[in-house]
């Protein structure tokens, strides 16, 4: 009966751990049960796809329930009409139920798809791996099997499984210091994305190797010959470095491949600490080390727990290679990472040590629950898992991985969150910095505080980096700045509702953001101001779901053309040079608007203040066009124009005028463009500029200048047209 699992049974007898071996045959005949019937795409019984999943947990000496759960994850999702979760927990246990449920809500997972049904099945993935990590270590052996037999499949699945597989579960592994399940797992999947650069690296593989493999033999007979006469006790390995690291050197990086120092790596595995260091120094007595080229991940392990000393050295016949010096359990970690501290132990687990290896699981979880934004949640989650390290020193010694990137900030919530609230400024290697400032390998970060929590400011939401710093400071806010989170989240609402060009009231409001409140979950109004106000959800994300609502309550009139402009009685005893007229009048009292800064020449429009006079907008000005369609404002718009004779003539006075300037990013852009100005002896009045144009690449300038008139400003436009690499120069309105 059990002859297909016979394979599973004989590798977990040689682990010689005490298994429970009734329970896994149990597992397996009911999972043998509920599959009966269906098969795969290759033709295979389906059941053969649990049993290969479990096996490769086999391999990593997992304990029975994670072999058991192997046996049984698809069964929710496959089976659905013949068990439950319920039934599982009953036959299994509460701990074989959860991997199993957890791994299957997350089956449908794409990255690419911003649809926040997908992302809320990474959601539930870290919020189960939070719990139980086993769920993350089945999941990646159940991909990992799949891409093993990804043959079978469409050419457009395979593509699609792979693309998925790069971006999530091979940086998920690598996170996790499972570098033996991530290596294969980018193999297959550069084999299918890029089949002719998988080849093309293969192939340099097997000539390079052809050519030198006699090579690293020599090196391990004189390293073996060396260490033989210490005493100490050690075991060595080979190996040639994977397909995509070196496609990702070769072809990120662009690099020959003879410029990678790491191809061949000969790995002395060791039993202490103090051993590592003693080999570390006979490899250098033996060969000569390339300078810049150690790294002692010992004494400073990476994010996801790997140790070991990188050293590279020349052989004796000119050709370099690696050598990595490690101890028994360090090899552990480094190929199964936090697996290798799941490993059977007696039924026991050490959760004090793996609750500090998945610290940033907690992390992200905990930030996650300060936001319902998806998107903010996503770029959360692809920093923690896919970021370059650097690692830092506190000013007593201990050290500080951060994500590349971040900054001090995120280095004080890093230590604690009462450090982070208590920030007032931070000091690098001894002095003052900017509390955006990056810091970089090797800095020495010293945190300054107050005595007492004064708390973050709101703008450092857009200076962290990190998920955990956001989120502490999202906490903050939402718990000591309530009401004032609840105005700025209102005020947040009724921005977006104005750009509907429609009248509302304070009551209509309020119903619309109740509405998509409950869409998302939140039950009161203010709960949905105050998580806005806090950062915890952005209005861009949810401006679909209020422009729903507010159709719905407000529905859209038959276009109304702007209300005709009244005449205004001519004021008395007020005086004005400013060349408007206004209802036939040349000496009311105006203002220029600073939204669009009409200059002499332009259309347009006048709208009569409450004791300010009548203030003057373009004709196409949005603020102009909106008013003239809200019946509360309609009758106040008065028709308004430039006298023929001061738009002719030349004025003393400069009028301001708004310019964007799109362009390709080049050096000694800014520099011409103000030289250009300075020809035409134009006053600079502000300058800005941005990355980012309308078509989404390159840099924007936005430039307020002084201006005569329209004429003026057209010749300033063409000039500055002429610029090299200048795409577009418009006008644009102020805020």
């Amino acid at each position: 009966m059990y002859e297909e699992i016979s394979g599973l049974l004989s590798t977990l007898e040689k682990t010689n751990k005490p298994y429970n071996i009734e329970k896994i045959k149990d597992a397996y005949a009911y999972a043998s049960e509920l599959h009966a019937g269906q098969r795969r795409q290759s033709g295979e019984p389906y059941i053969s796809h649990p049993i290969a999943v479990a096996e490769i947990l086999a391999e990593m000496e997992l304990d029975t329930d994670s072999i058991c759960a192997a046996l049984l994850h698809d069964t929710l999702e496959d089976c659905k009409d013949k068990t439950d979760y319920d039934e599982i927990r009953r036959r299994f246990g509460d701990d074989v139920a959860l991997i199993v449920e957890g791994v299957t809500k997350n089956v449908t997972m794409h990255l690419e798809d911003k649809e926040e049904a997908h992302i809320e099945n990474i959601r539930k993935m870290l919020l189960a791996m939070s719990r139980d990590i086993r769920v993350i270590f089945v999941k990646l052996c159940d991909r990992l099997h799949n891409m093993r037999t990804l043959a079978a499949k469409s050419d457009e699945r395979r593509r699609a499984i792979s693309l998925e597989t790069m971006y999530i579960y091979a940086p998920l592994a690598h996170r996790l210091g499972m570098q033996r399940i991530k290596q294969e797992l980018e193999d297959i999947g550069l084999r299918y994305l890029d089949p002719i650069g998988y080849g093309e690296i293969s192939a340099q593989i097997e000539s390079k190797y052809g050519k030198t493999q006699n090579f690293i033999a020599s090196a391990r007979k004189v390293i073996e010959e060396k260490l033989n006469g210490t005493g100490i006790p050690y075991t060595i390995e080979g190996r040639v470095k994977s397909v995509y690291s070196l496609y990702r050197k070769i072809y990120s990086q662009n690099k020959n491949f003879d410029d990678i120092y790491d191809f061949y790596a000969l790995r002395i595995i060791v039993n202490t600490e103090l051993e590592c260091y003693t080999v570390l120094g006979l490899i250098h007595e033996l060969f000569r080390s390339v300078p810049g080229r150690f790294k002692d991940y010992i004494s400073t392990p990476k994010a996801n727990r790997y140790r070991s000393i990188h050293t590279t050295v020349v052989g004796h016949d000119g050709i370099p290679f690696e050598v990595q010096i490690r101890t028994v359990e360090m090899h552990q970690v480094a190929e199964y990472g936090i697996a290798a501290h799941w490993k059977y132990k007696s039924g026991e687990k050490s959760s004090e040590d793996i609750d500090e290896k998945l610290r940033w699981i907690a992390q992200l979880v905990e930030s996650d629950e300060s936001t319902r934004d998806p998107d903010d949640f996503m770029h959360s989650f692809k920093t923690d898992i896919f970021h370059d390290e650097t690692f830092v020193f506190t000013p007593r010694g201990d050290v500080i991985s951060l994500p590349l990137g971040a900054t001090v900030i995120d280095f004080a919530y890093a230590i604690h969150t009462a450090v982070g609230n208590r920030m007032i400024g931070a000091k690098i290697n001894g002095s003052i910095v900017p509390i955006n400032r990056v810091p970089e390998n090797g800095d020495i970060v010293e945190i300054l505080t107050t005595s007492t929590e004064r708390g973050p400011s709101r703008d450092w939401l857009k200076i962290v980096k990190t998920s955990s710093a956001k989120g502490k400071i999202r906490q903050w806010f939402k718990k000591e700045k309530r009401g004032e989170n609840i105005v700025m989240g209102r005020q947040e609402v009724e921005r977006e509702l104005r750009r509907y060009n429609r009248p509302y009231t304070d009551g209509d409001r309020d119903a619309v953001a109740l509405a998509v409140a409950e869409r998302m979950g939140i039950s009161d109004v203010e709960d949905f101001y105050n998580t806005i106000g806090y950062g915890g959800l952005s209005v861009s994300h949810i401006s679909g779901k209020l422009r729903e609502e507010f159709d719905r309550r407000i529905p859209q009139k038959e276009e109304t053309a702007p209300t005709a402009v009244r005449p205004l009685a001519r004021p008395k005893n007020l005086k004005s040079d400013s060349g408007i007229v206004v209802d036939g009048a040349r000496d009311c009292l105006v203002k220029f608007a600073k939204c669009c800064n009409p200059l002499p020449g332009d259309e347009v429009v006048g709208f009569v203040t409450r004791g300010f006079g009548v203030s003057v907008h373009k004709s196409d000005c949005p603020n102009a066009v909106r008013g003239r369609t809200d019946p509360e404002m309609a009758g106040r718009w008065i028709e308004a124009h430039w006298e023929d004779e001061f738009v002719s003539r030349e004025n003393e006075n400069l009028f301001e005028a708004l310019l964007k300037i799109y362009a390709e990013n080049r050096l000694g852009l800014i520099a011409d463009v103000t030289t250009a100005l300075a020809e035409m002896r134009v006053t600079i009045i502000s300058l800005s500029t941005g990355i980012g144009t309308k078509n989404g690449d390159g840099a924007a300038i936005n430039l307020t200048i002084g201006c005569k008139n329209v004429s003026h400003f057209r010749s300033i436009i063409s000039r500055l047209k002429k610029i090299e690499s200048v795409r577009e120069v418009v006008r644009g309105f102020g805020g």
